[in-house]
């Protein structure tokens, strides 16, 4: 038996025949050509086909795996279109007289070159999909189908390091798990695997060639795949697998139940979306309401709480023409765009108010950091009113309008806050970067990244108390609302909502179940 170690990203057992997943290499000729009218009607070719391919995916991978994996493939299309590398391969055919492969290849290495080099982490990752762009271009112009390397039999997937077009072209019915040598916990491999509860293993660099065809099993509890499992090992493995499996259906069971506690408070547990390929697994999942919608407003027999606006930092958009700034983080993100761009935040809100009329909607603003930012944004809320009202336009006429609490310093003035708006939502990302001076974005930083922070938790603390004050409810739509190791914790902080990636609304609805809030705490 051979055993491999590495980082997992999901809990759970995968068992079955490891495939590895190699792709053909095919060699690029460098010599002169010709005809380069030819090569450059060849490049432009590959170049329309790989756009509907992106096209294609981003359809697939919404309805698999929501928006936020799918927008990936939108910024495909749009890099594919973009003047500098269609000119840099273009000159390449022209001045070097090379094939179209050739120079594909060559101004693909050289753009993700110049993205890796680059000081900001979230550029430093797009050179990962430049290799992708081009790569799709190559198989293109030499014919390569990559589709049968998946293999026809269920199987584990061993692989140096999947692209994001790769991970969403598989076929998932195939897929019982992810093995691969590179890769981070926020990959869109690693993402997938999560979404689809999938057990994934990254960053095993013990993978070896003669594993192929092998019976293993990946422990994502362990962070470690066993190849050729001895019989013992692998009866046990089985039947932990098998009680995932019953957890999971005790766990439906839970469908259509209120989230009450044993002593009678009742919670509300409502889910993060991203877009329309969301609002399935929301249906699916048996979630209150959406406690955080990220994008477009859809119409749902529920509550939604829509985010305005929060371009800028990780959330980078071209059309908006931001300038490069040396810390985004820190920089003119979110509330401070609208407030300064008022055609554009007026845009929104009005969309948002033409849409209130049609279900129970409440309207968020994101990263406010004083009183005044609240009151401008409100005033510019009104005066979209005012003109739609003069229009004869319907709209909601009980529209709660609420804040983020995102930084330290909303925090502290929580109480001013309170008292203008309806609501708070408690960002827990931002929260904890801003208040342990972390960079999200930076993996180099999550040895040092702790999510239970005292700190944090103060901070939630002190915002649920100054909320409850001035007689608003308080929910926490960060990534904590989703960590079962924290719902009793919140529940008797005092939390009115908590919202969170729709898997996870089960889960959490059976800690509420079970928690009694008239007793104390059985947690040390």
């Amino acid at each position: 038996m051979q055993v491999g170690t590495g980082k997992s990203v999901l809990n759970g057992i995968a068992i079955g025949k490891l495939k590895i997943y190699k792709k053909k290499d095919t060699a690029i000729s460098t010599a002169p050509v010709a005809d380069t009218a030819a090569e450059l009607e060849r490049f432009e070719a590959a170049r329309q086909k790989a756009i509907e391919q992106q096209t294609a995916l981003y359809e697939k991978a919404l309805a698999e795996a929501g928006e936020d994996i799918a927008e990936v493939f939108n910024i495909h299309a749009m890099m594919l279109d973009d003047d500098d590398f269609v000119d840099a391969i273009k000159e390449i055919i022209n001045g070097q007289k090379m094939c179209a492969e050739y120079a594909v290849k060559t101004a693909g290495n050289n753009q993700a070159a110049v993205f890796s080099a680059m000081d900001d982490p979230y550029l430093q990752a797009r050179s990962a999909d430049v290799l992708d762009i081009a790569q799709a271009m190559l198989d293109i112009l030499q014919g390569v189908d990559n589709a049968s390397l998946q293999g026809t039999e269920p199987s584990i997937l061993v692989a140096e390091d999947l692209a994001p077009s790769e991970t969403v072209r598989m076929d998932k019915s195939l897929l019982l798990g992810f093995i691969t040598r590179e890769g981070s916990s926020n990959s869109h491999t690693a993402i997938l695997a999560r979404s689809m509860n999938i057990p994934a293993l990254i960053q095993c660099k013990d993978i070896q060639e003669d594993w192929d065809g092998k019976m293993a099993v990946v422990d994502g509890y362990n962070a470690c795949v066993y190849v050729d499992p001895t019989p013992d090992l692998l009866k046990s493995l089985k039947k932990r697998q098998q009680e995932d499996q019953k957890k999971q259906a005790l766990l439906q069971e839970l469908k259509g139940k209120p989230n009450t506690t044993l002593d009678g408070k009742t919670i509300n547990v409502f889910a993060n979306i991203g877009g329309m390929g969301d609002v399935g697994a929301v249906q699916q999942n048996d979630a209150g309401g959406v406690g955080l919608f990220r994008t477009e407003f859809v119409y749902l027999n529920c509550k939604v709480v829509v985010r305005t606006c929060d371009i800028g930092a990780d959330k980078t958009v071209d059309y908006m023409k931001l300038d490069h700034e040396d810390n985004p983080a820190l920089g003119y993100r979110a509330i401070r765009i609208c407030l300064t761009r008022k055609d554009f935040f007026k845009t929104q809100l009005r969309a948002l108010l033409r849409a209130s009329a049609y279900g129970n909607m409440s309207i968020m603003f994101p990263m406010i950091t004083s009183l005044r930012e609240l009151q401008d944004a409100k005033a510019v809320l009104e005066e979209c009113r005012a003109e739609l009202t003069a229009e004869g336009v319907k709209m909601g006429q009980n529209i709660e309008v609420g804040t983020m609490i995102e930084t330290p310093a909303a925090v502290l003035i929580a109480d001013e806050l309170a008292a203008e708006c309806d609501f708070f939502s408690i960002g827990t990302n931002d929260l904890t970067q801003y208040t342990c001076a972390l960079d999200r974005q930076n993996a180099k930083l999550e040895p040092f990244f702790n999510p239970h922070h005292p700190a944090v938790l103060r901070a939630i603390k002190m915002t649920i108390e100054a909320g409850h004050r001035h007689g608003i409810w308080v929910g926490i739509c960060g990534e904590l609302g989703a960590d079962t190791a924290l719902t009793e914790t919140f529940l008797r902080m005092g939390v009115d909502e908590l919202s969170m990636n729709a898997k996870s609304i089960l889960p959490v609805r059976k800690i509420i179940r079970s928690v009694d809030l008239s007793k104390p705490s059985e947690k040390a």
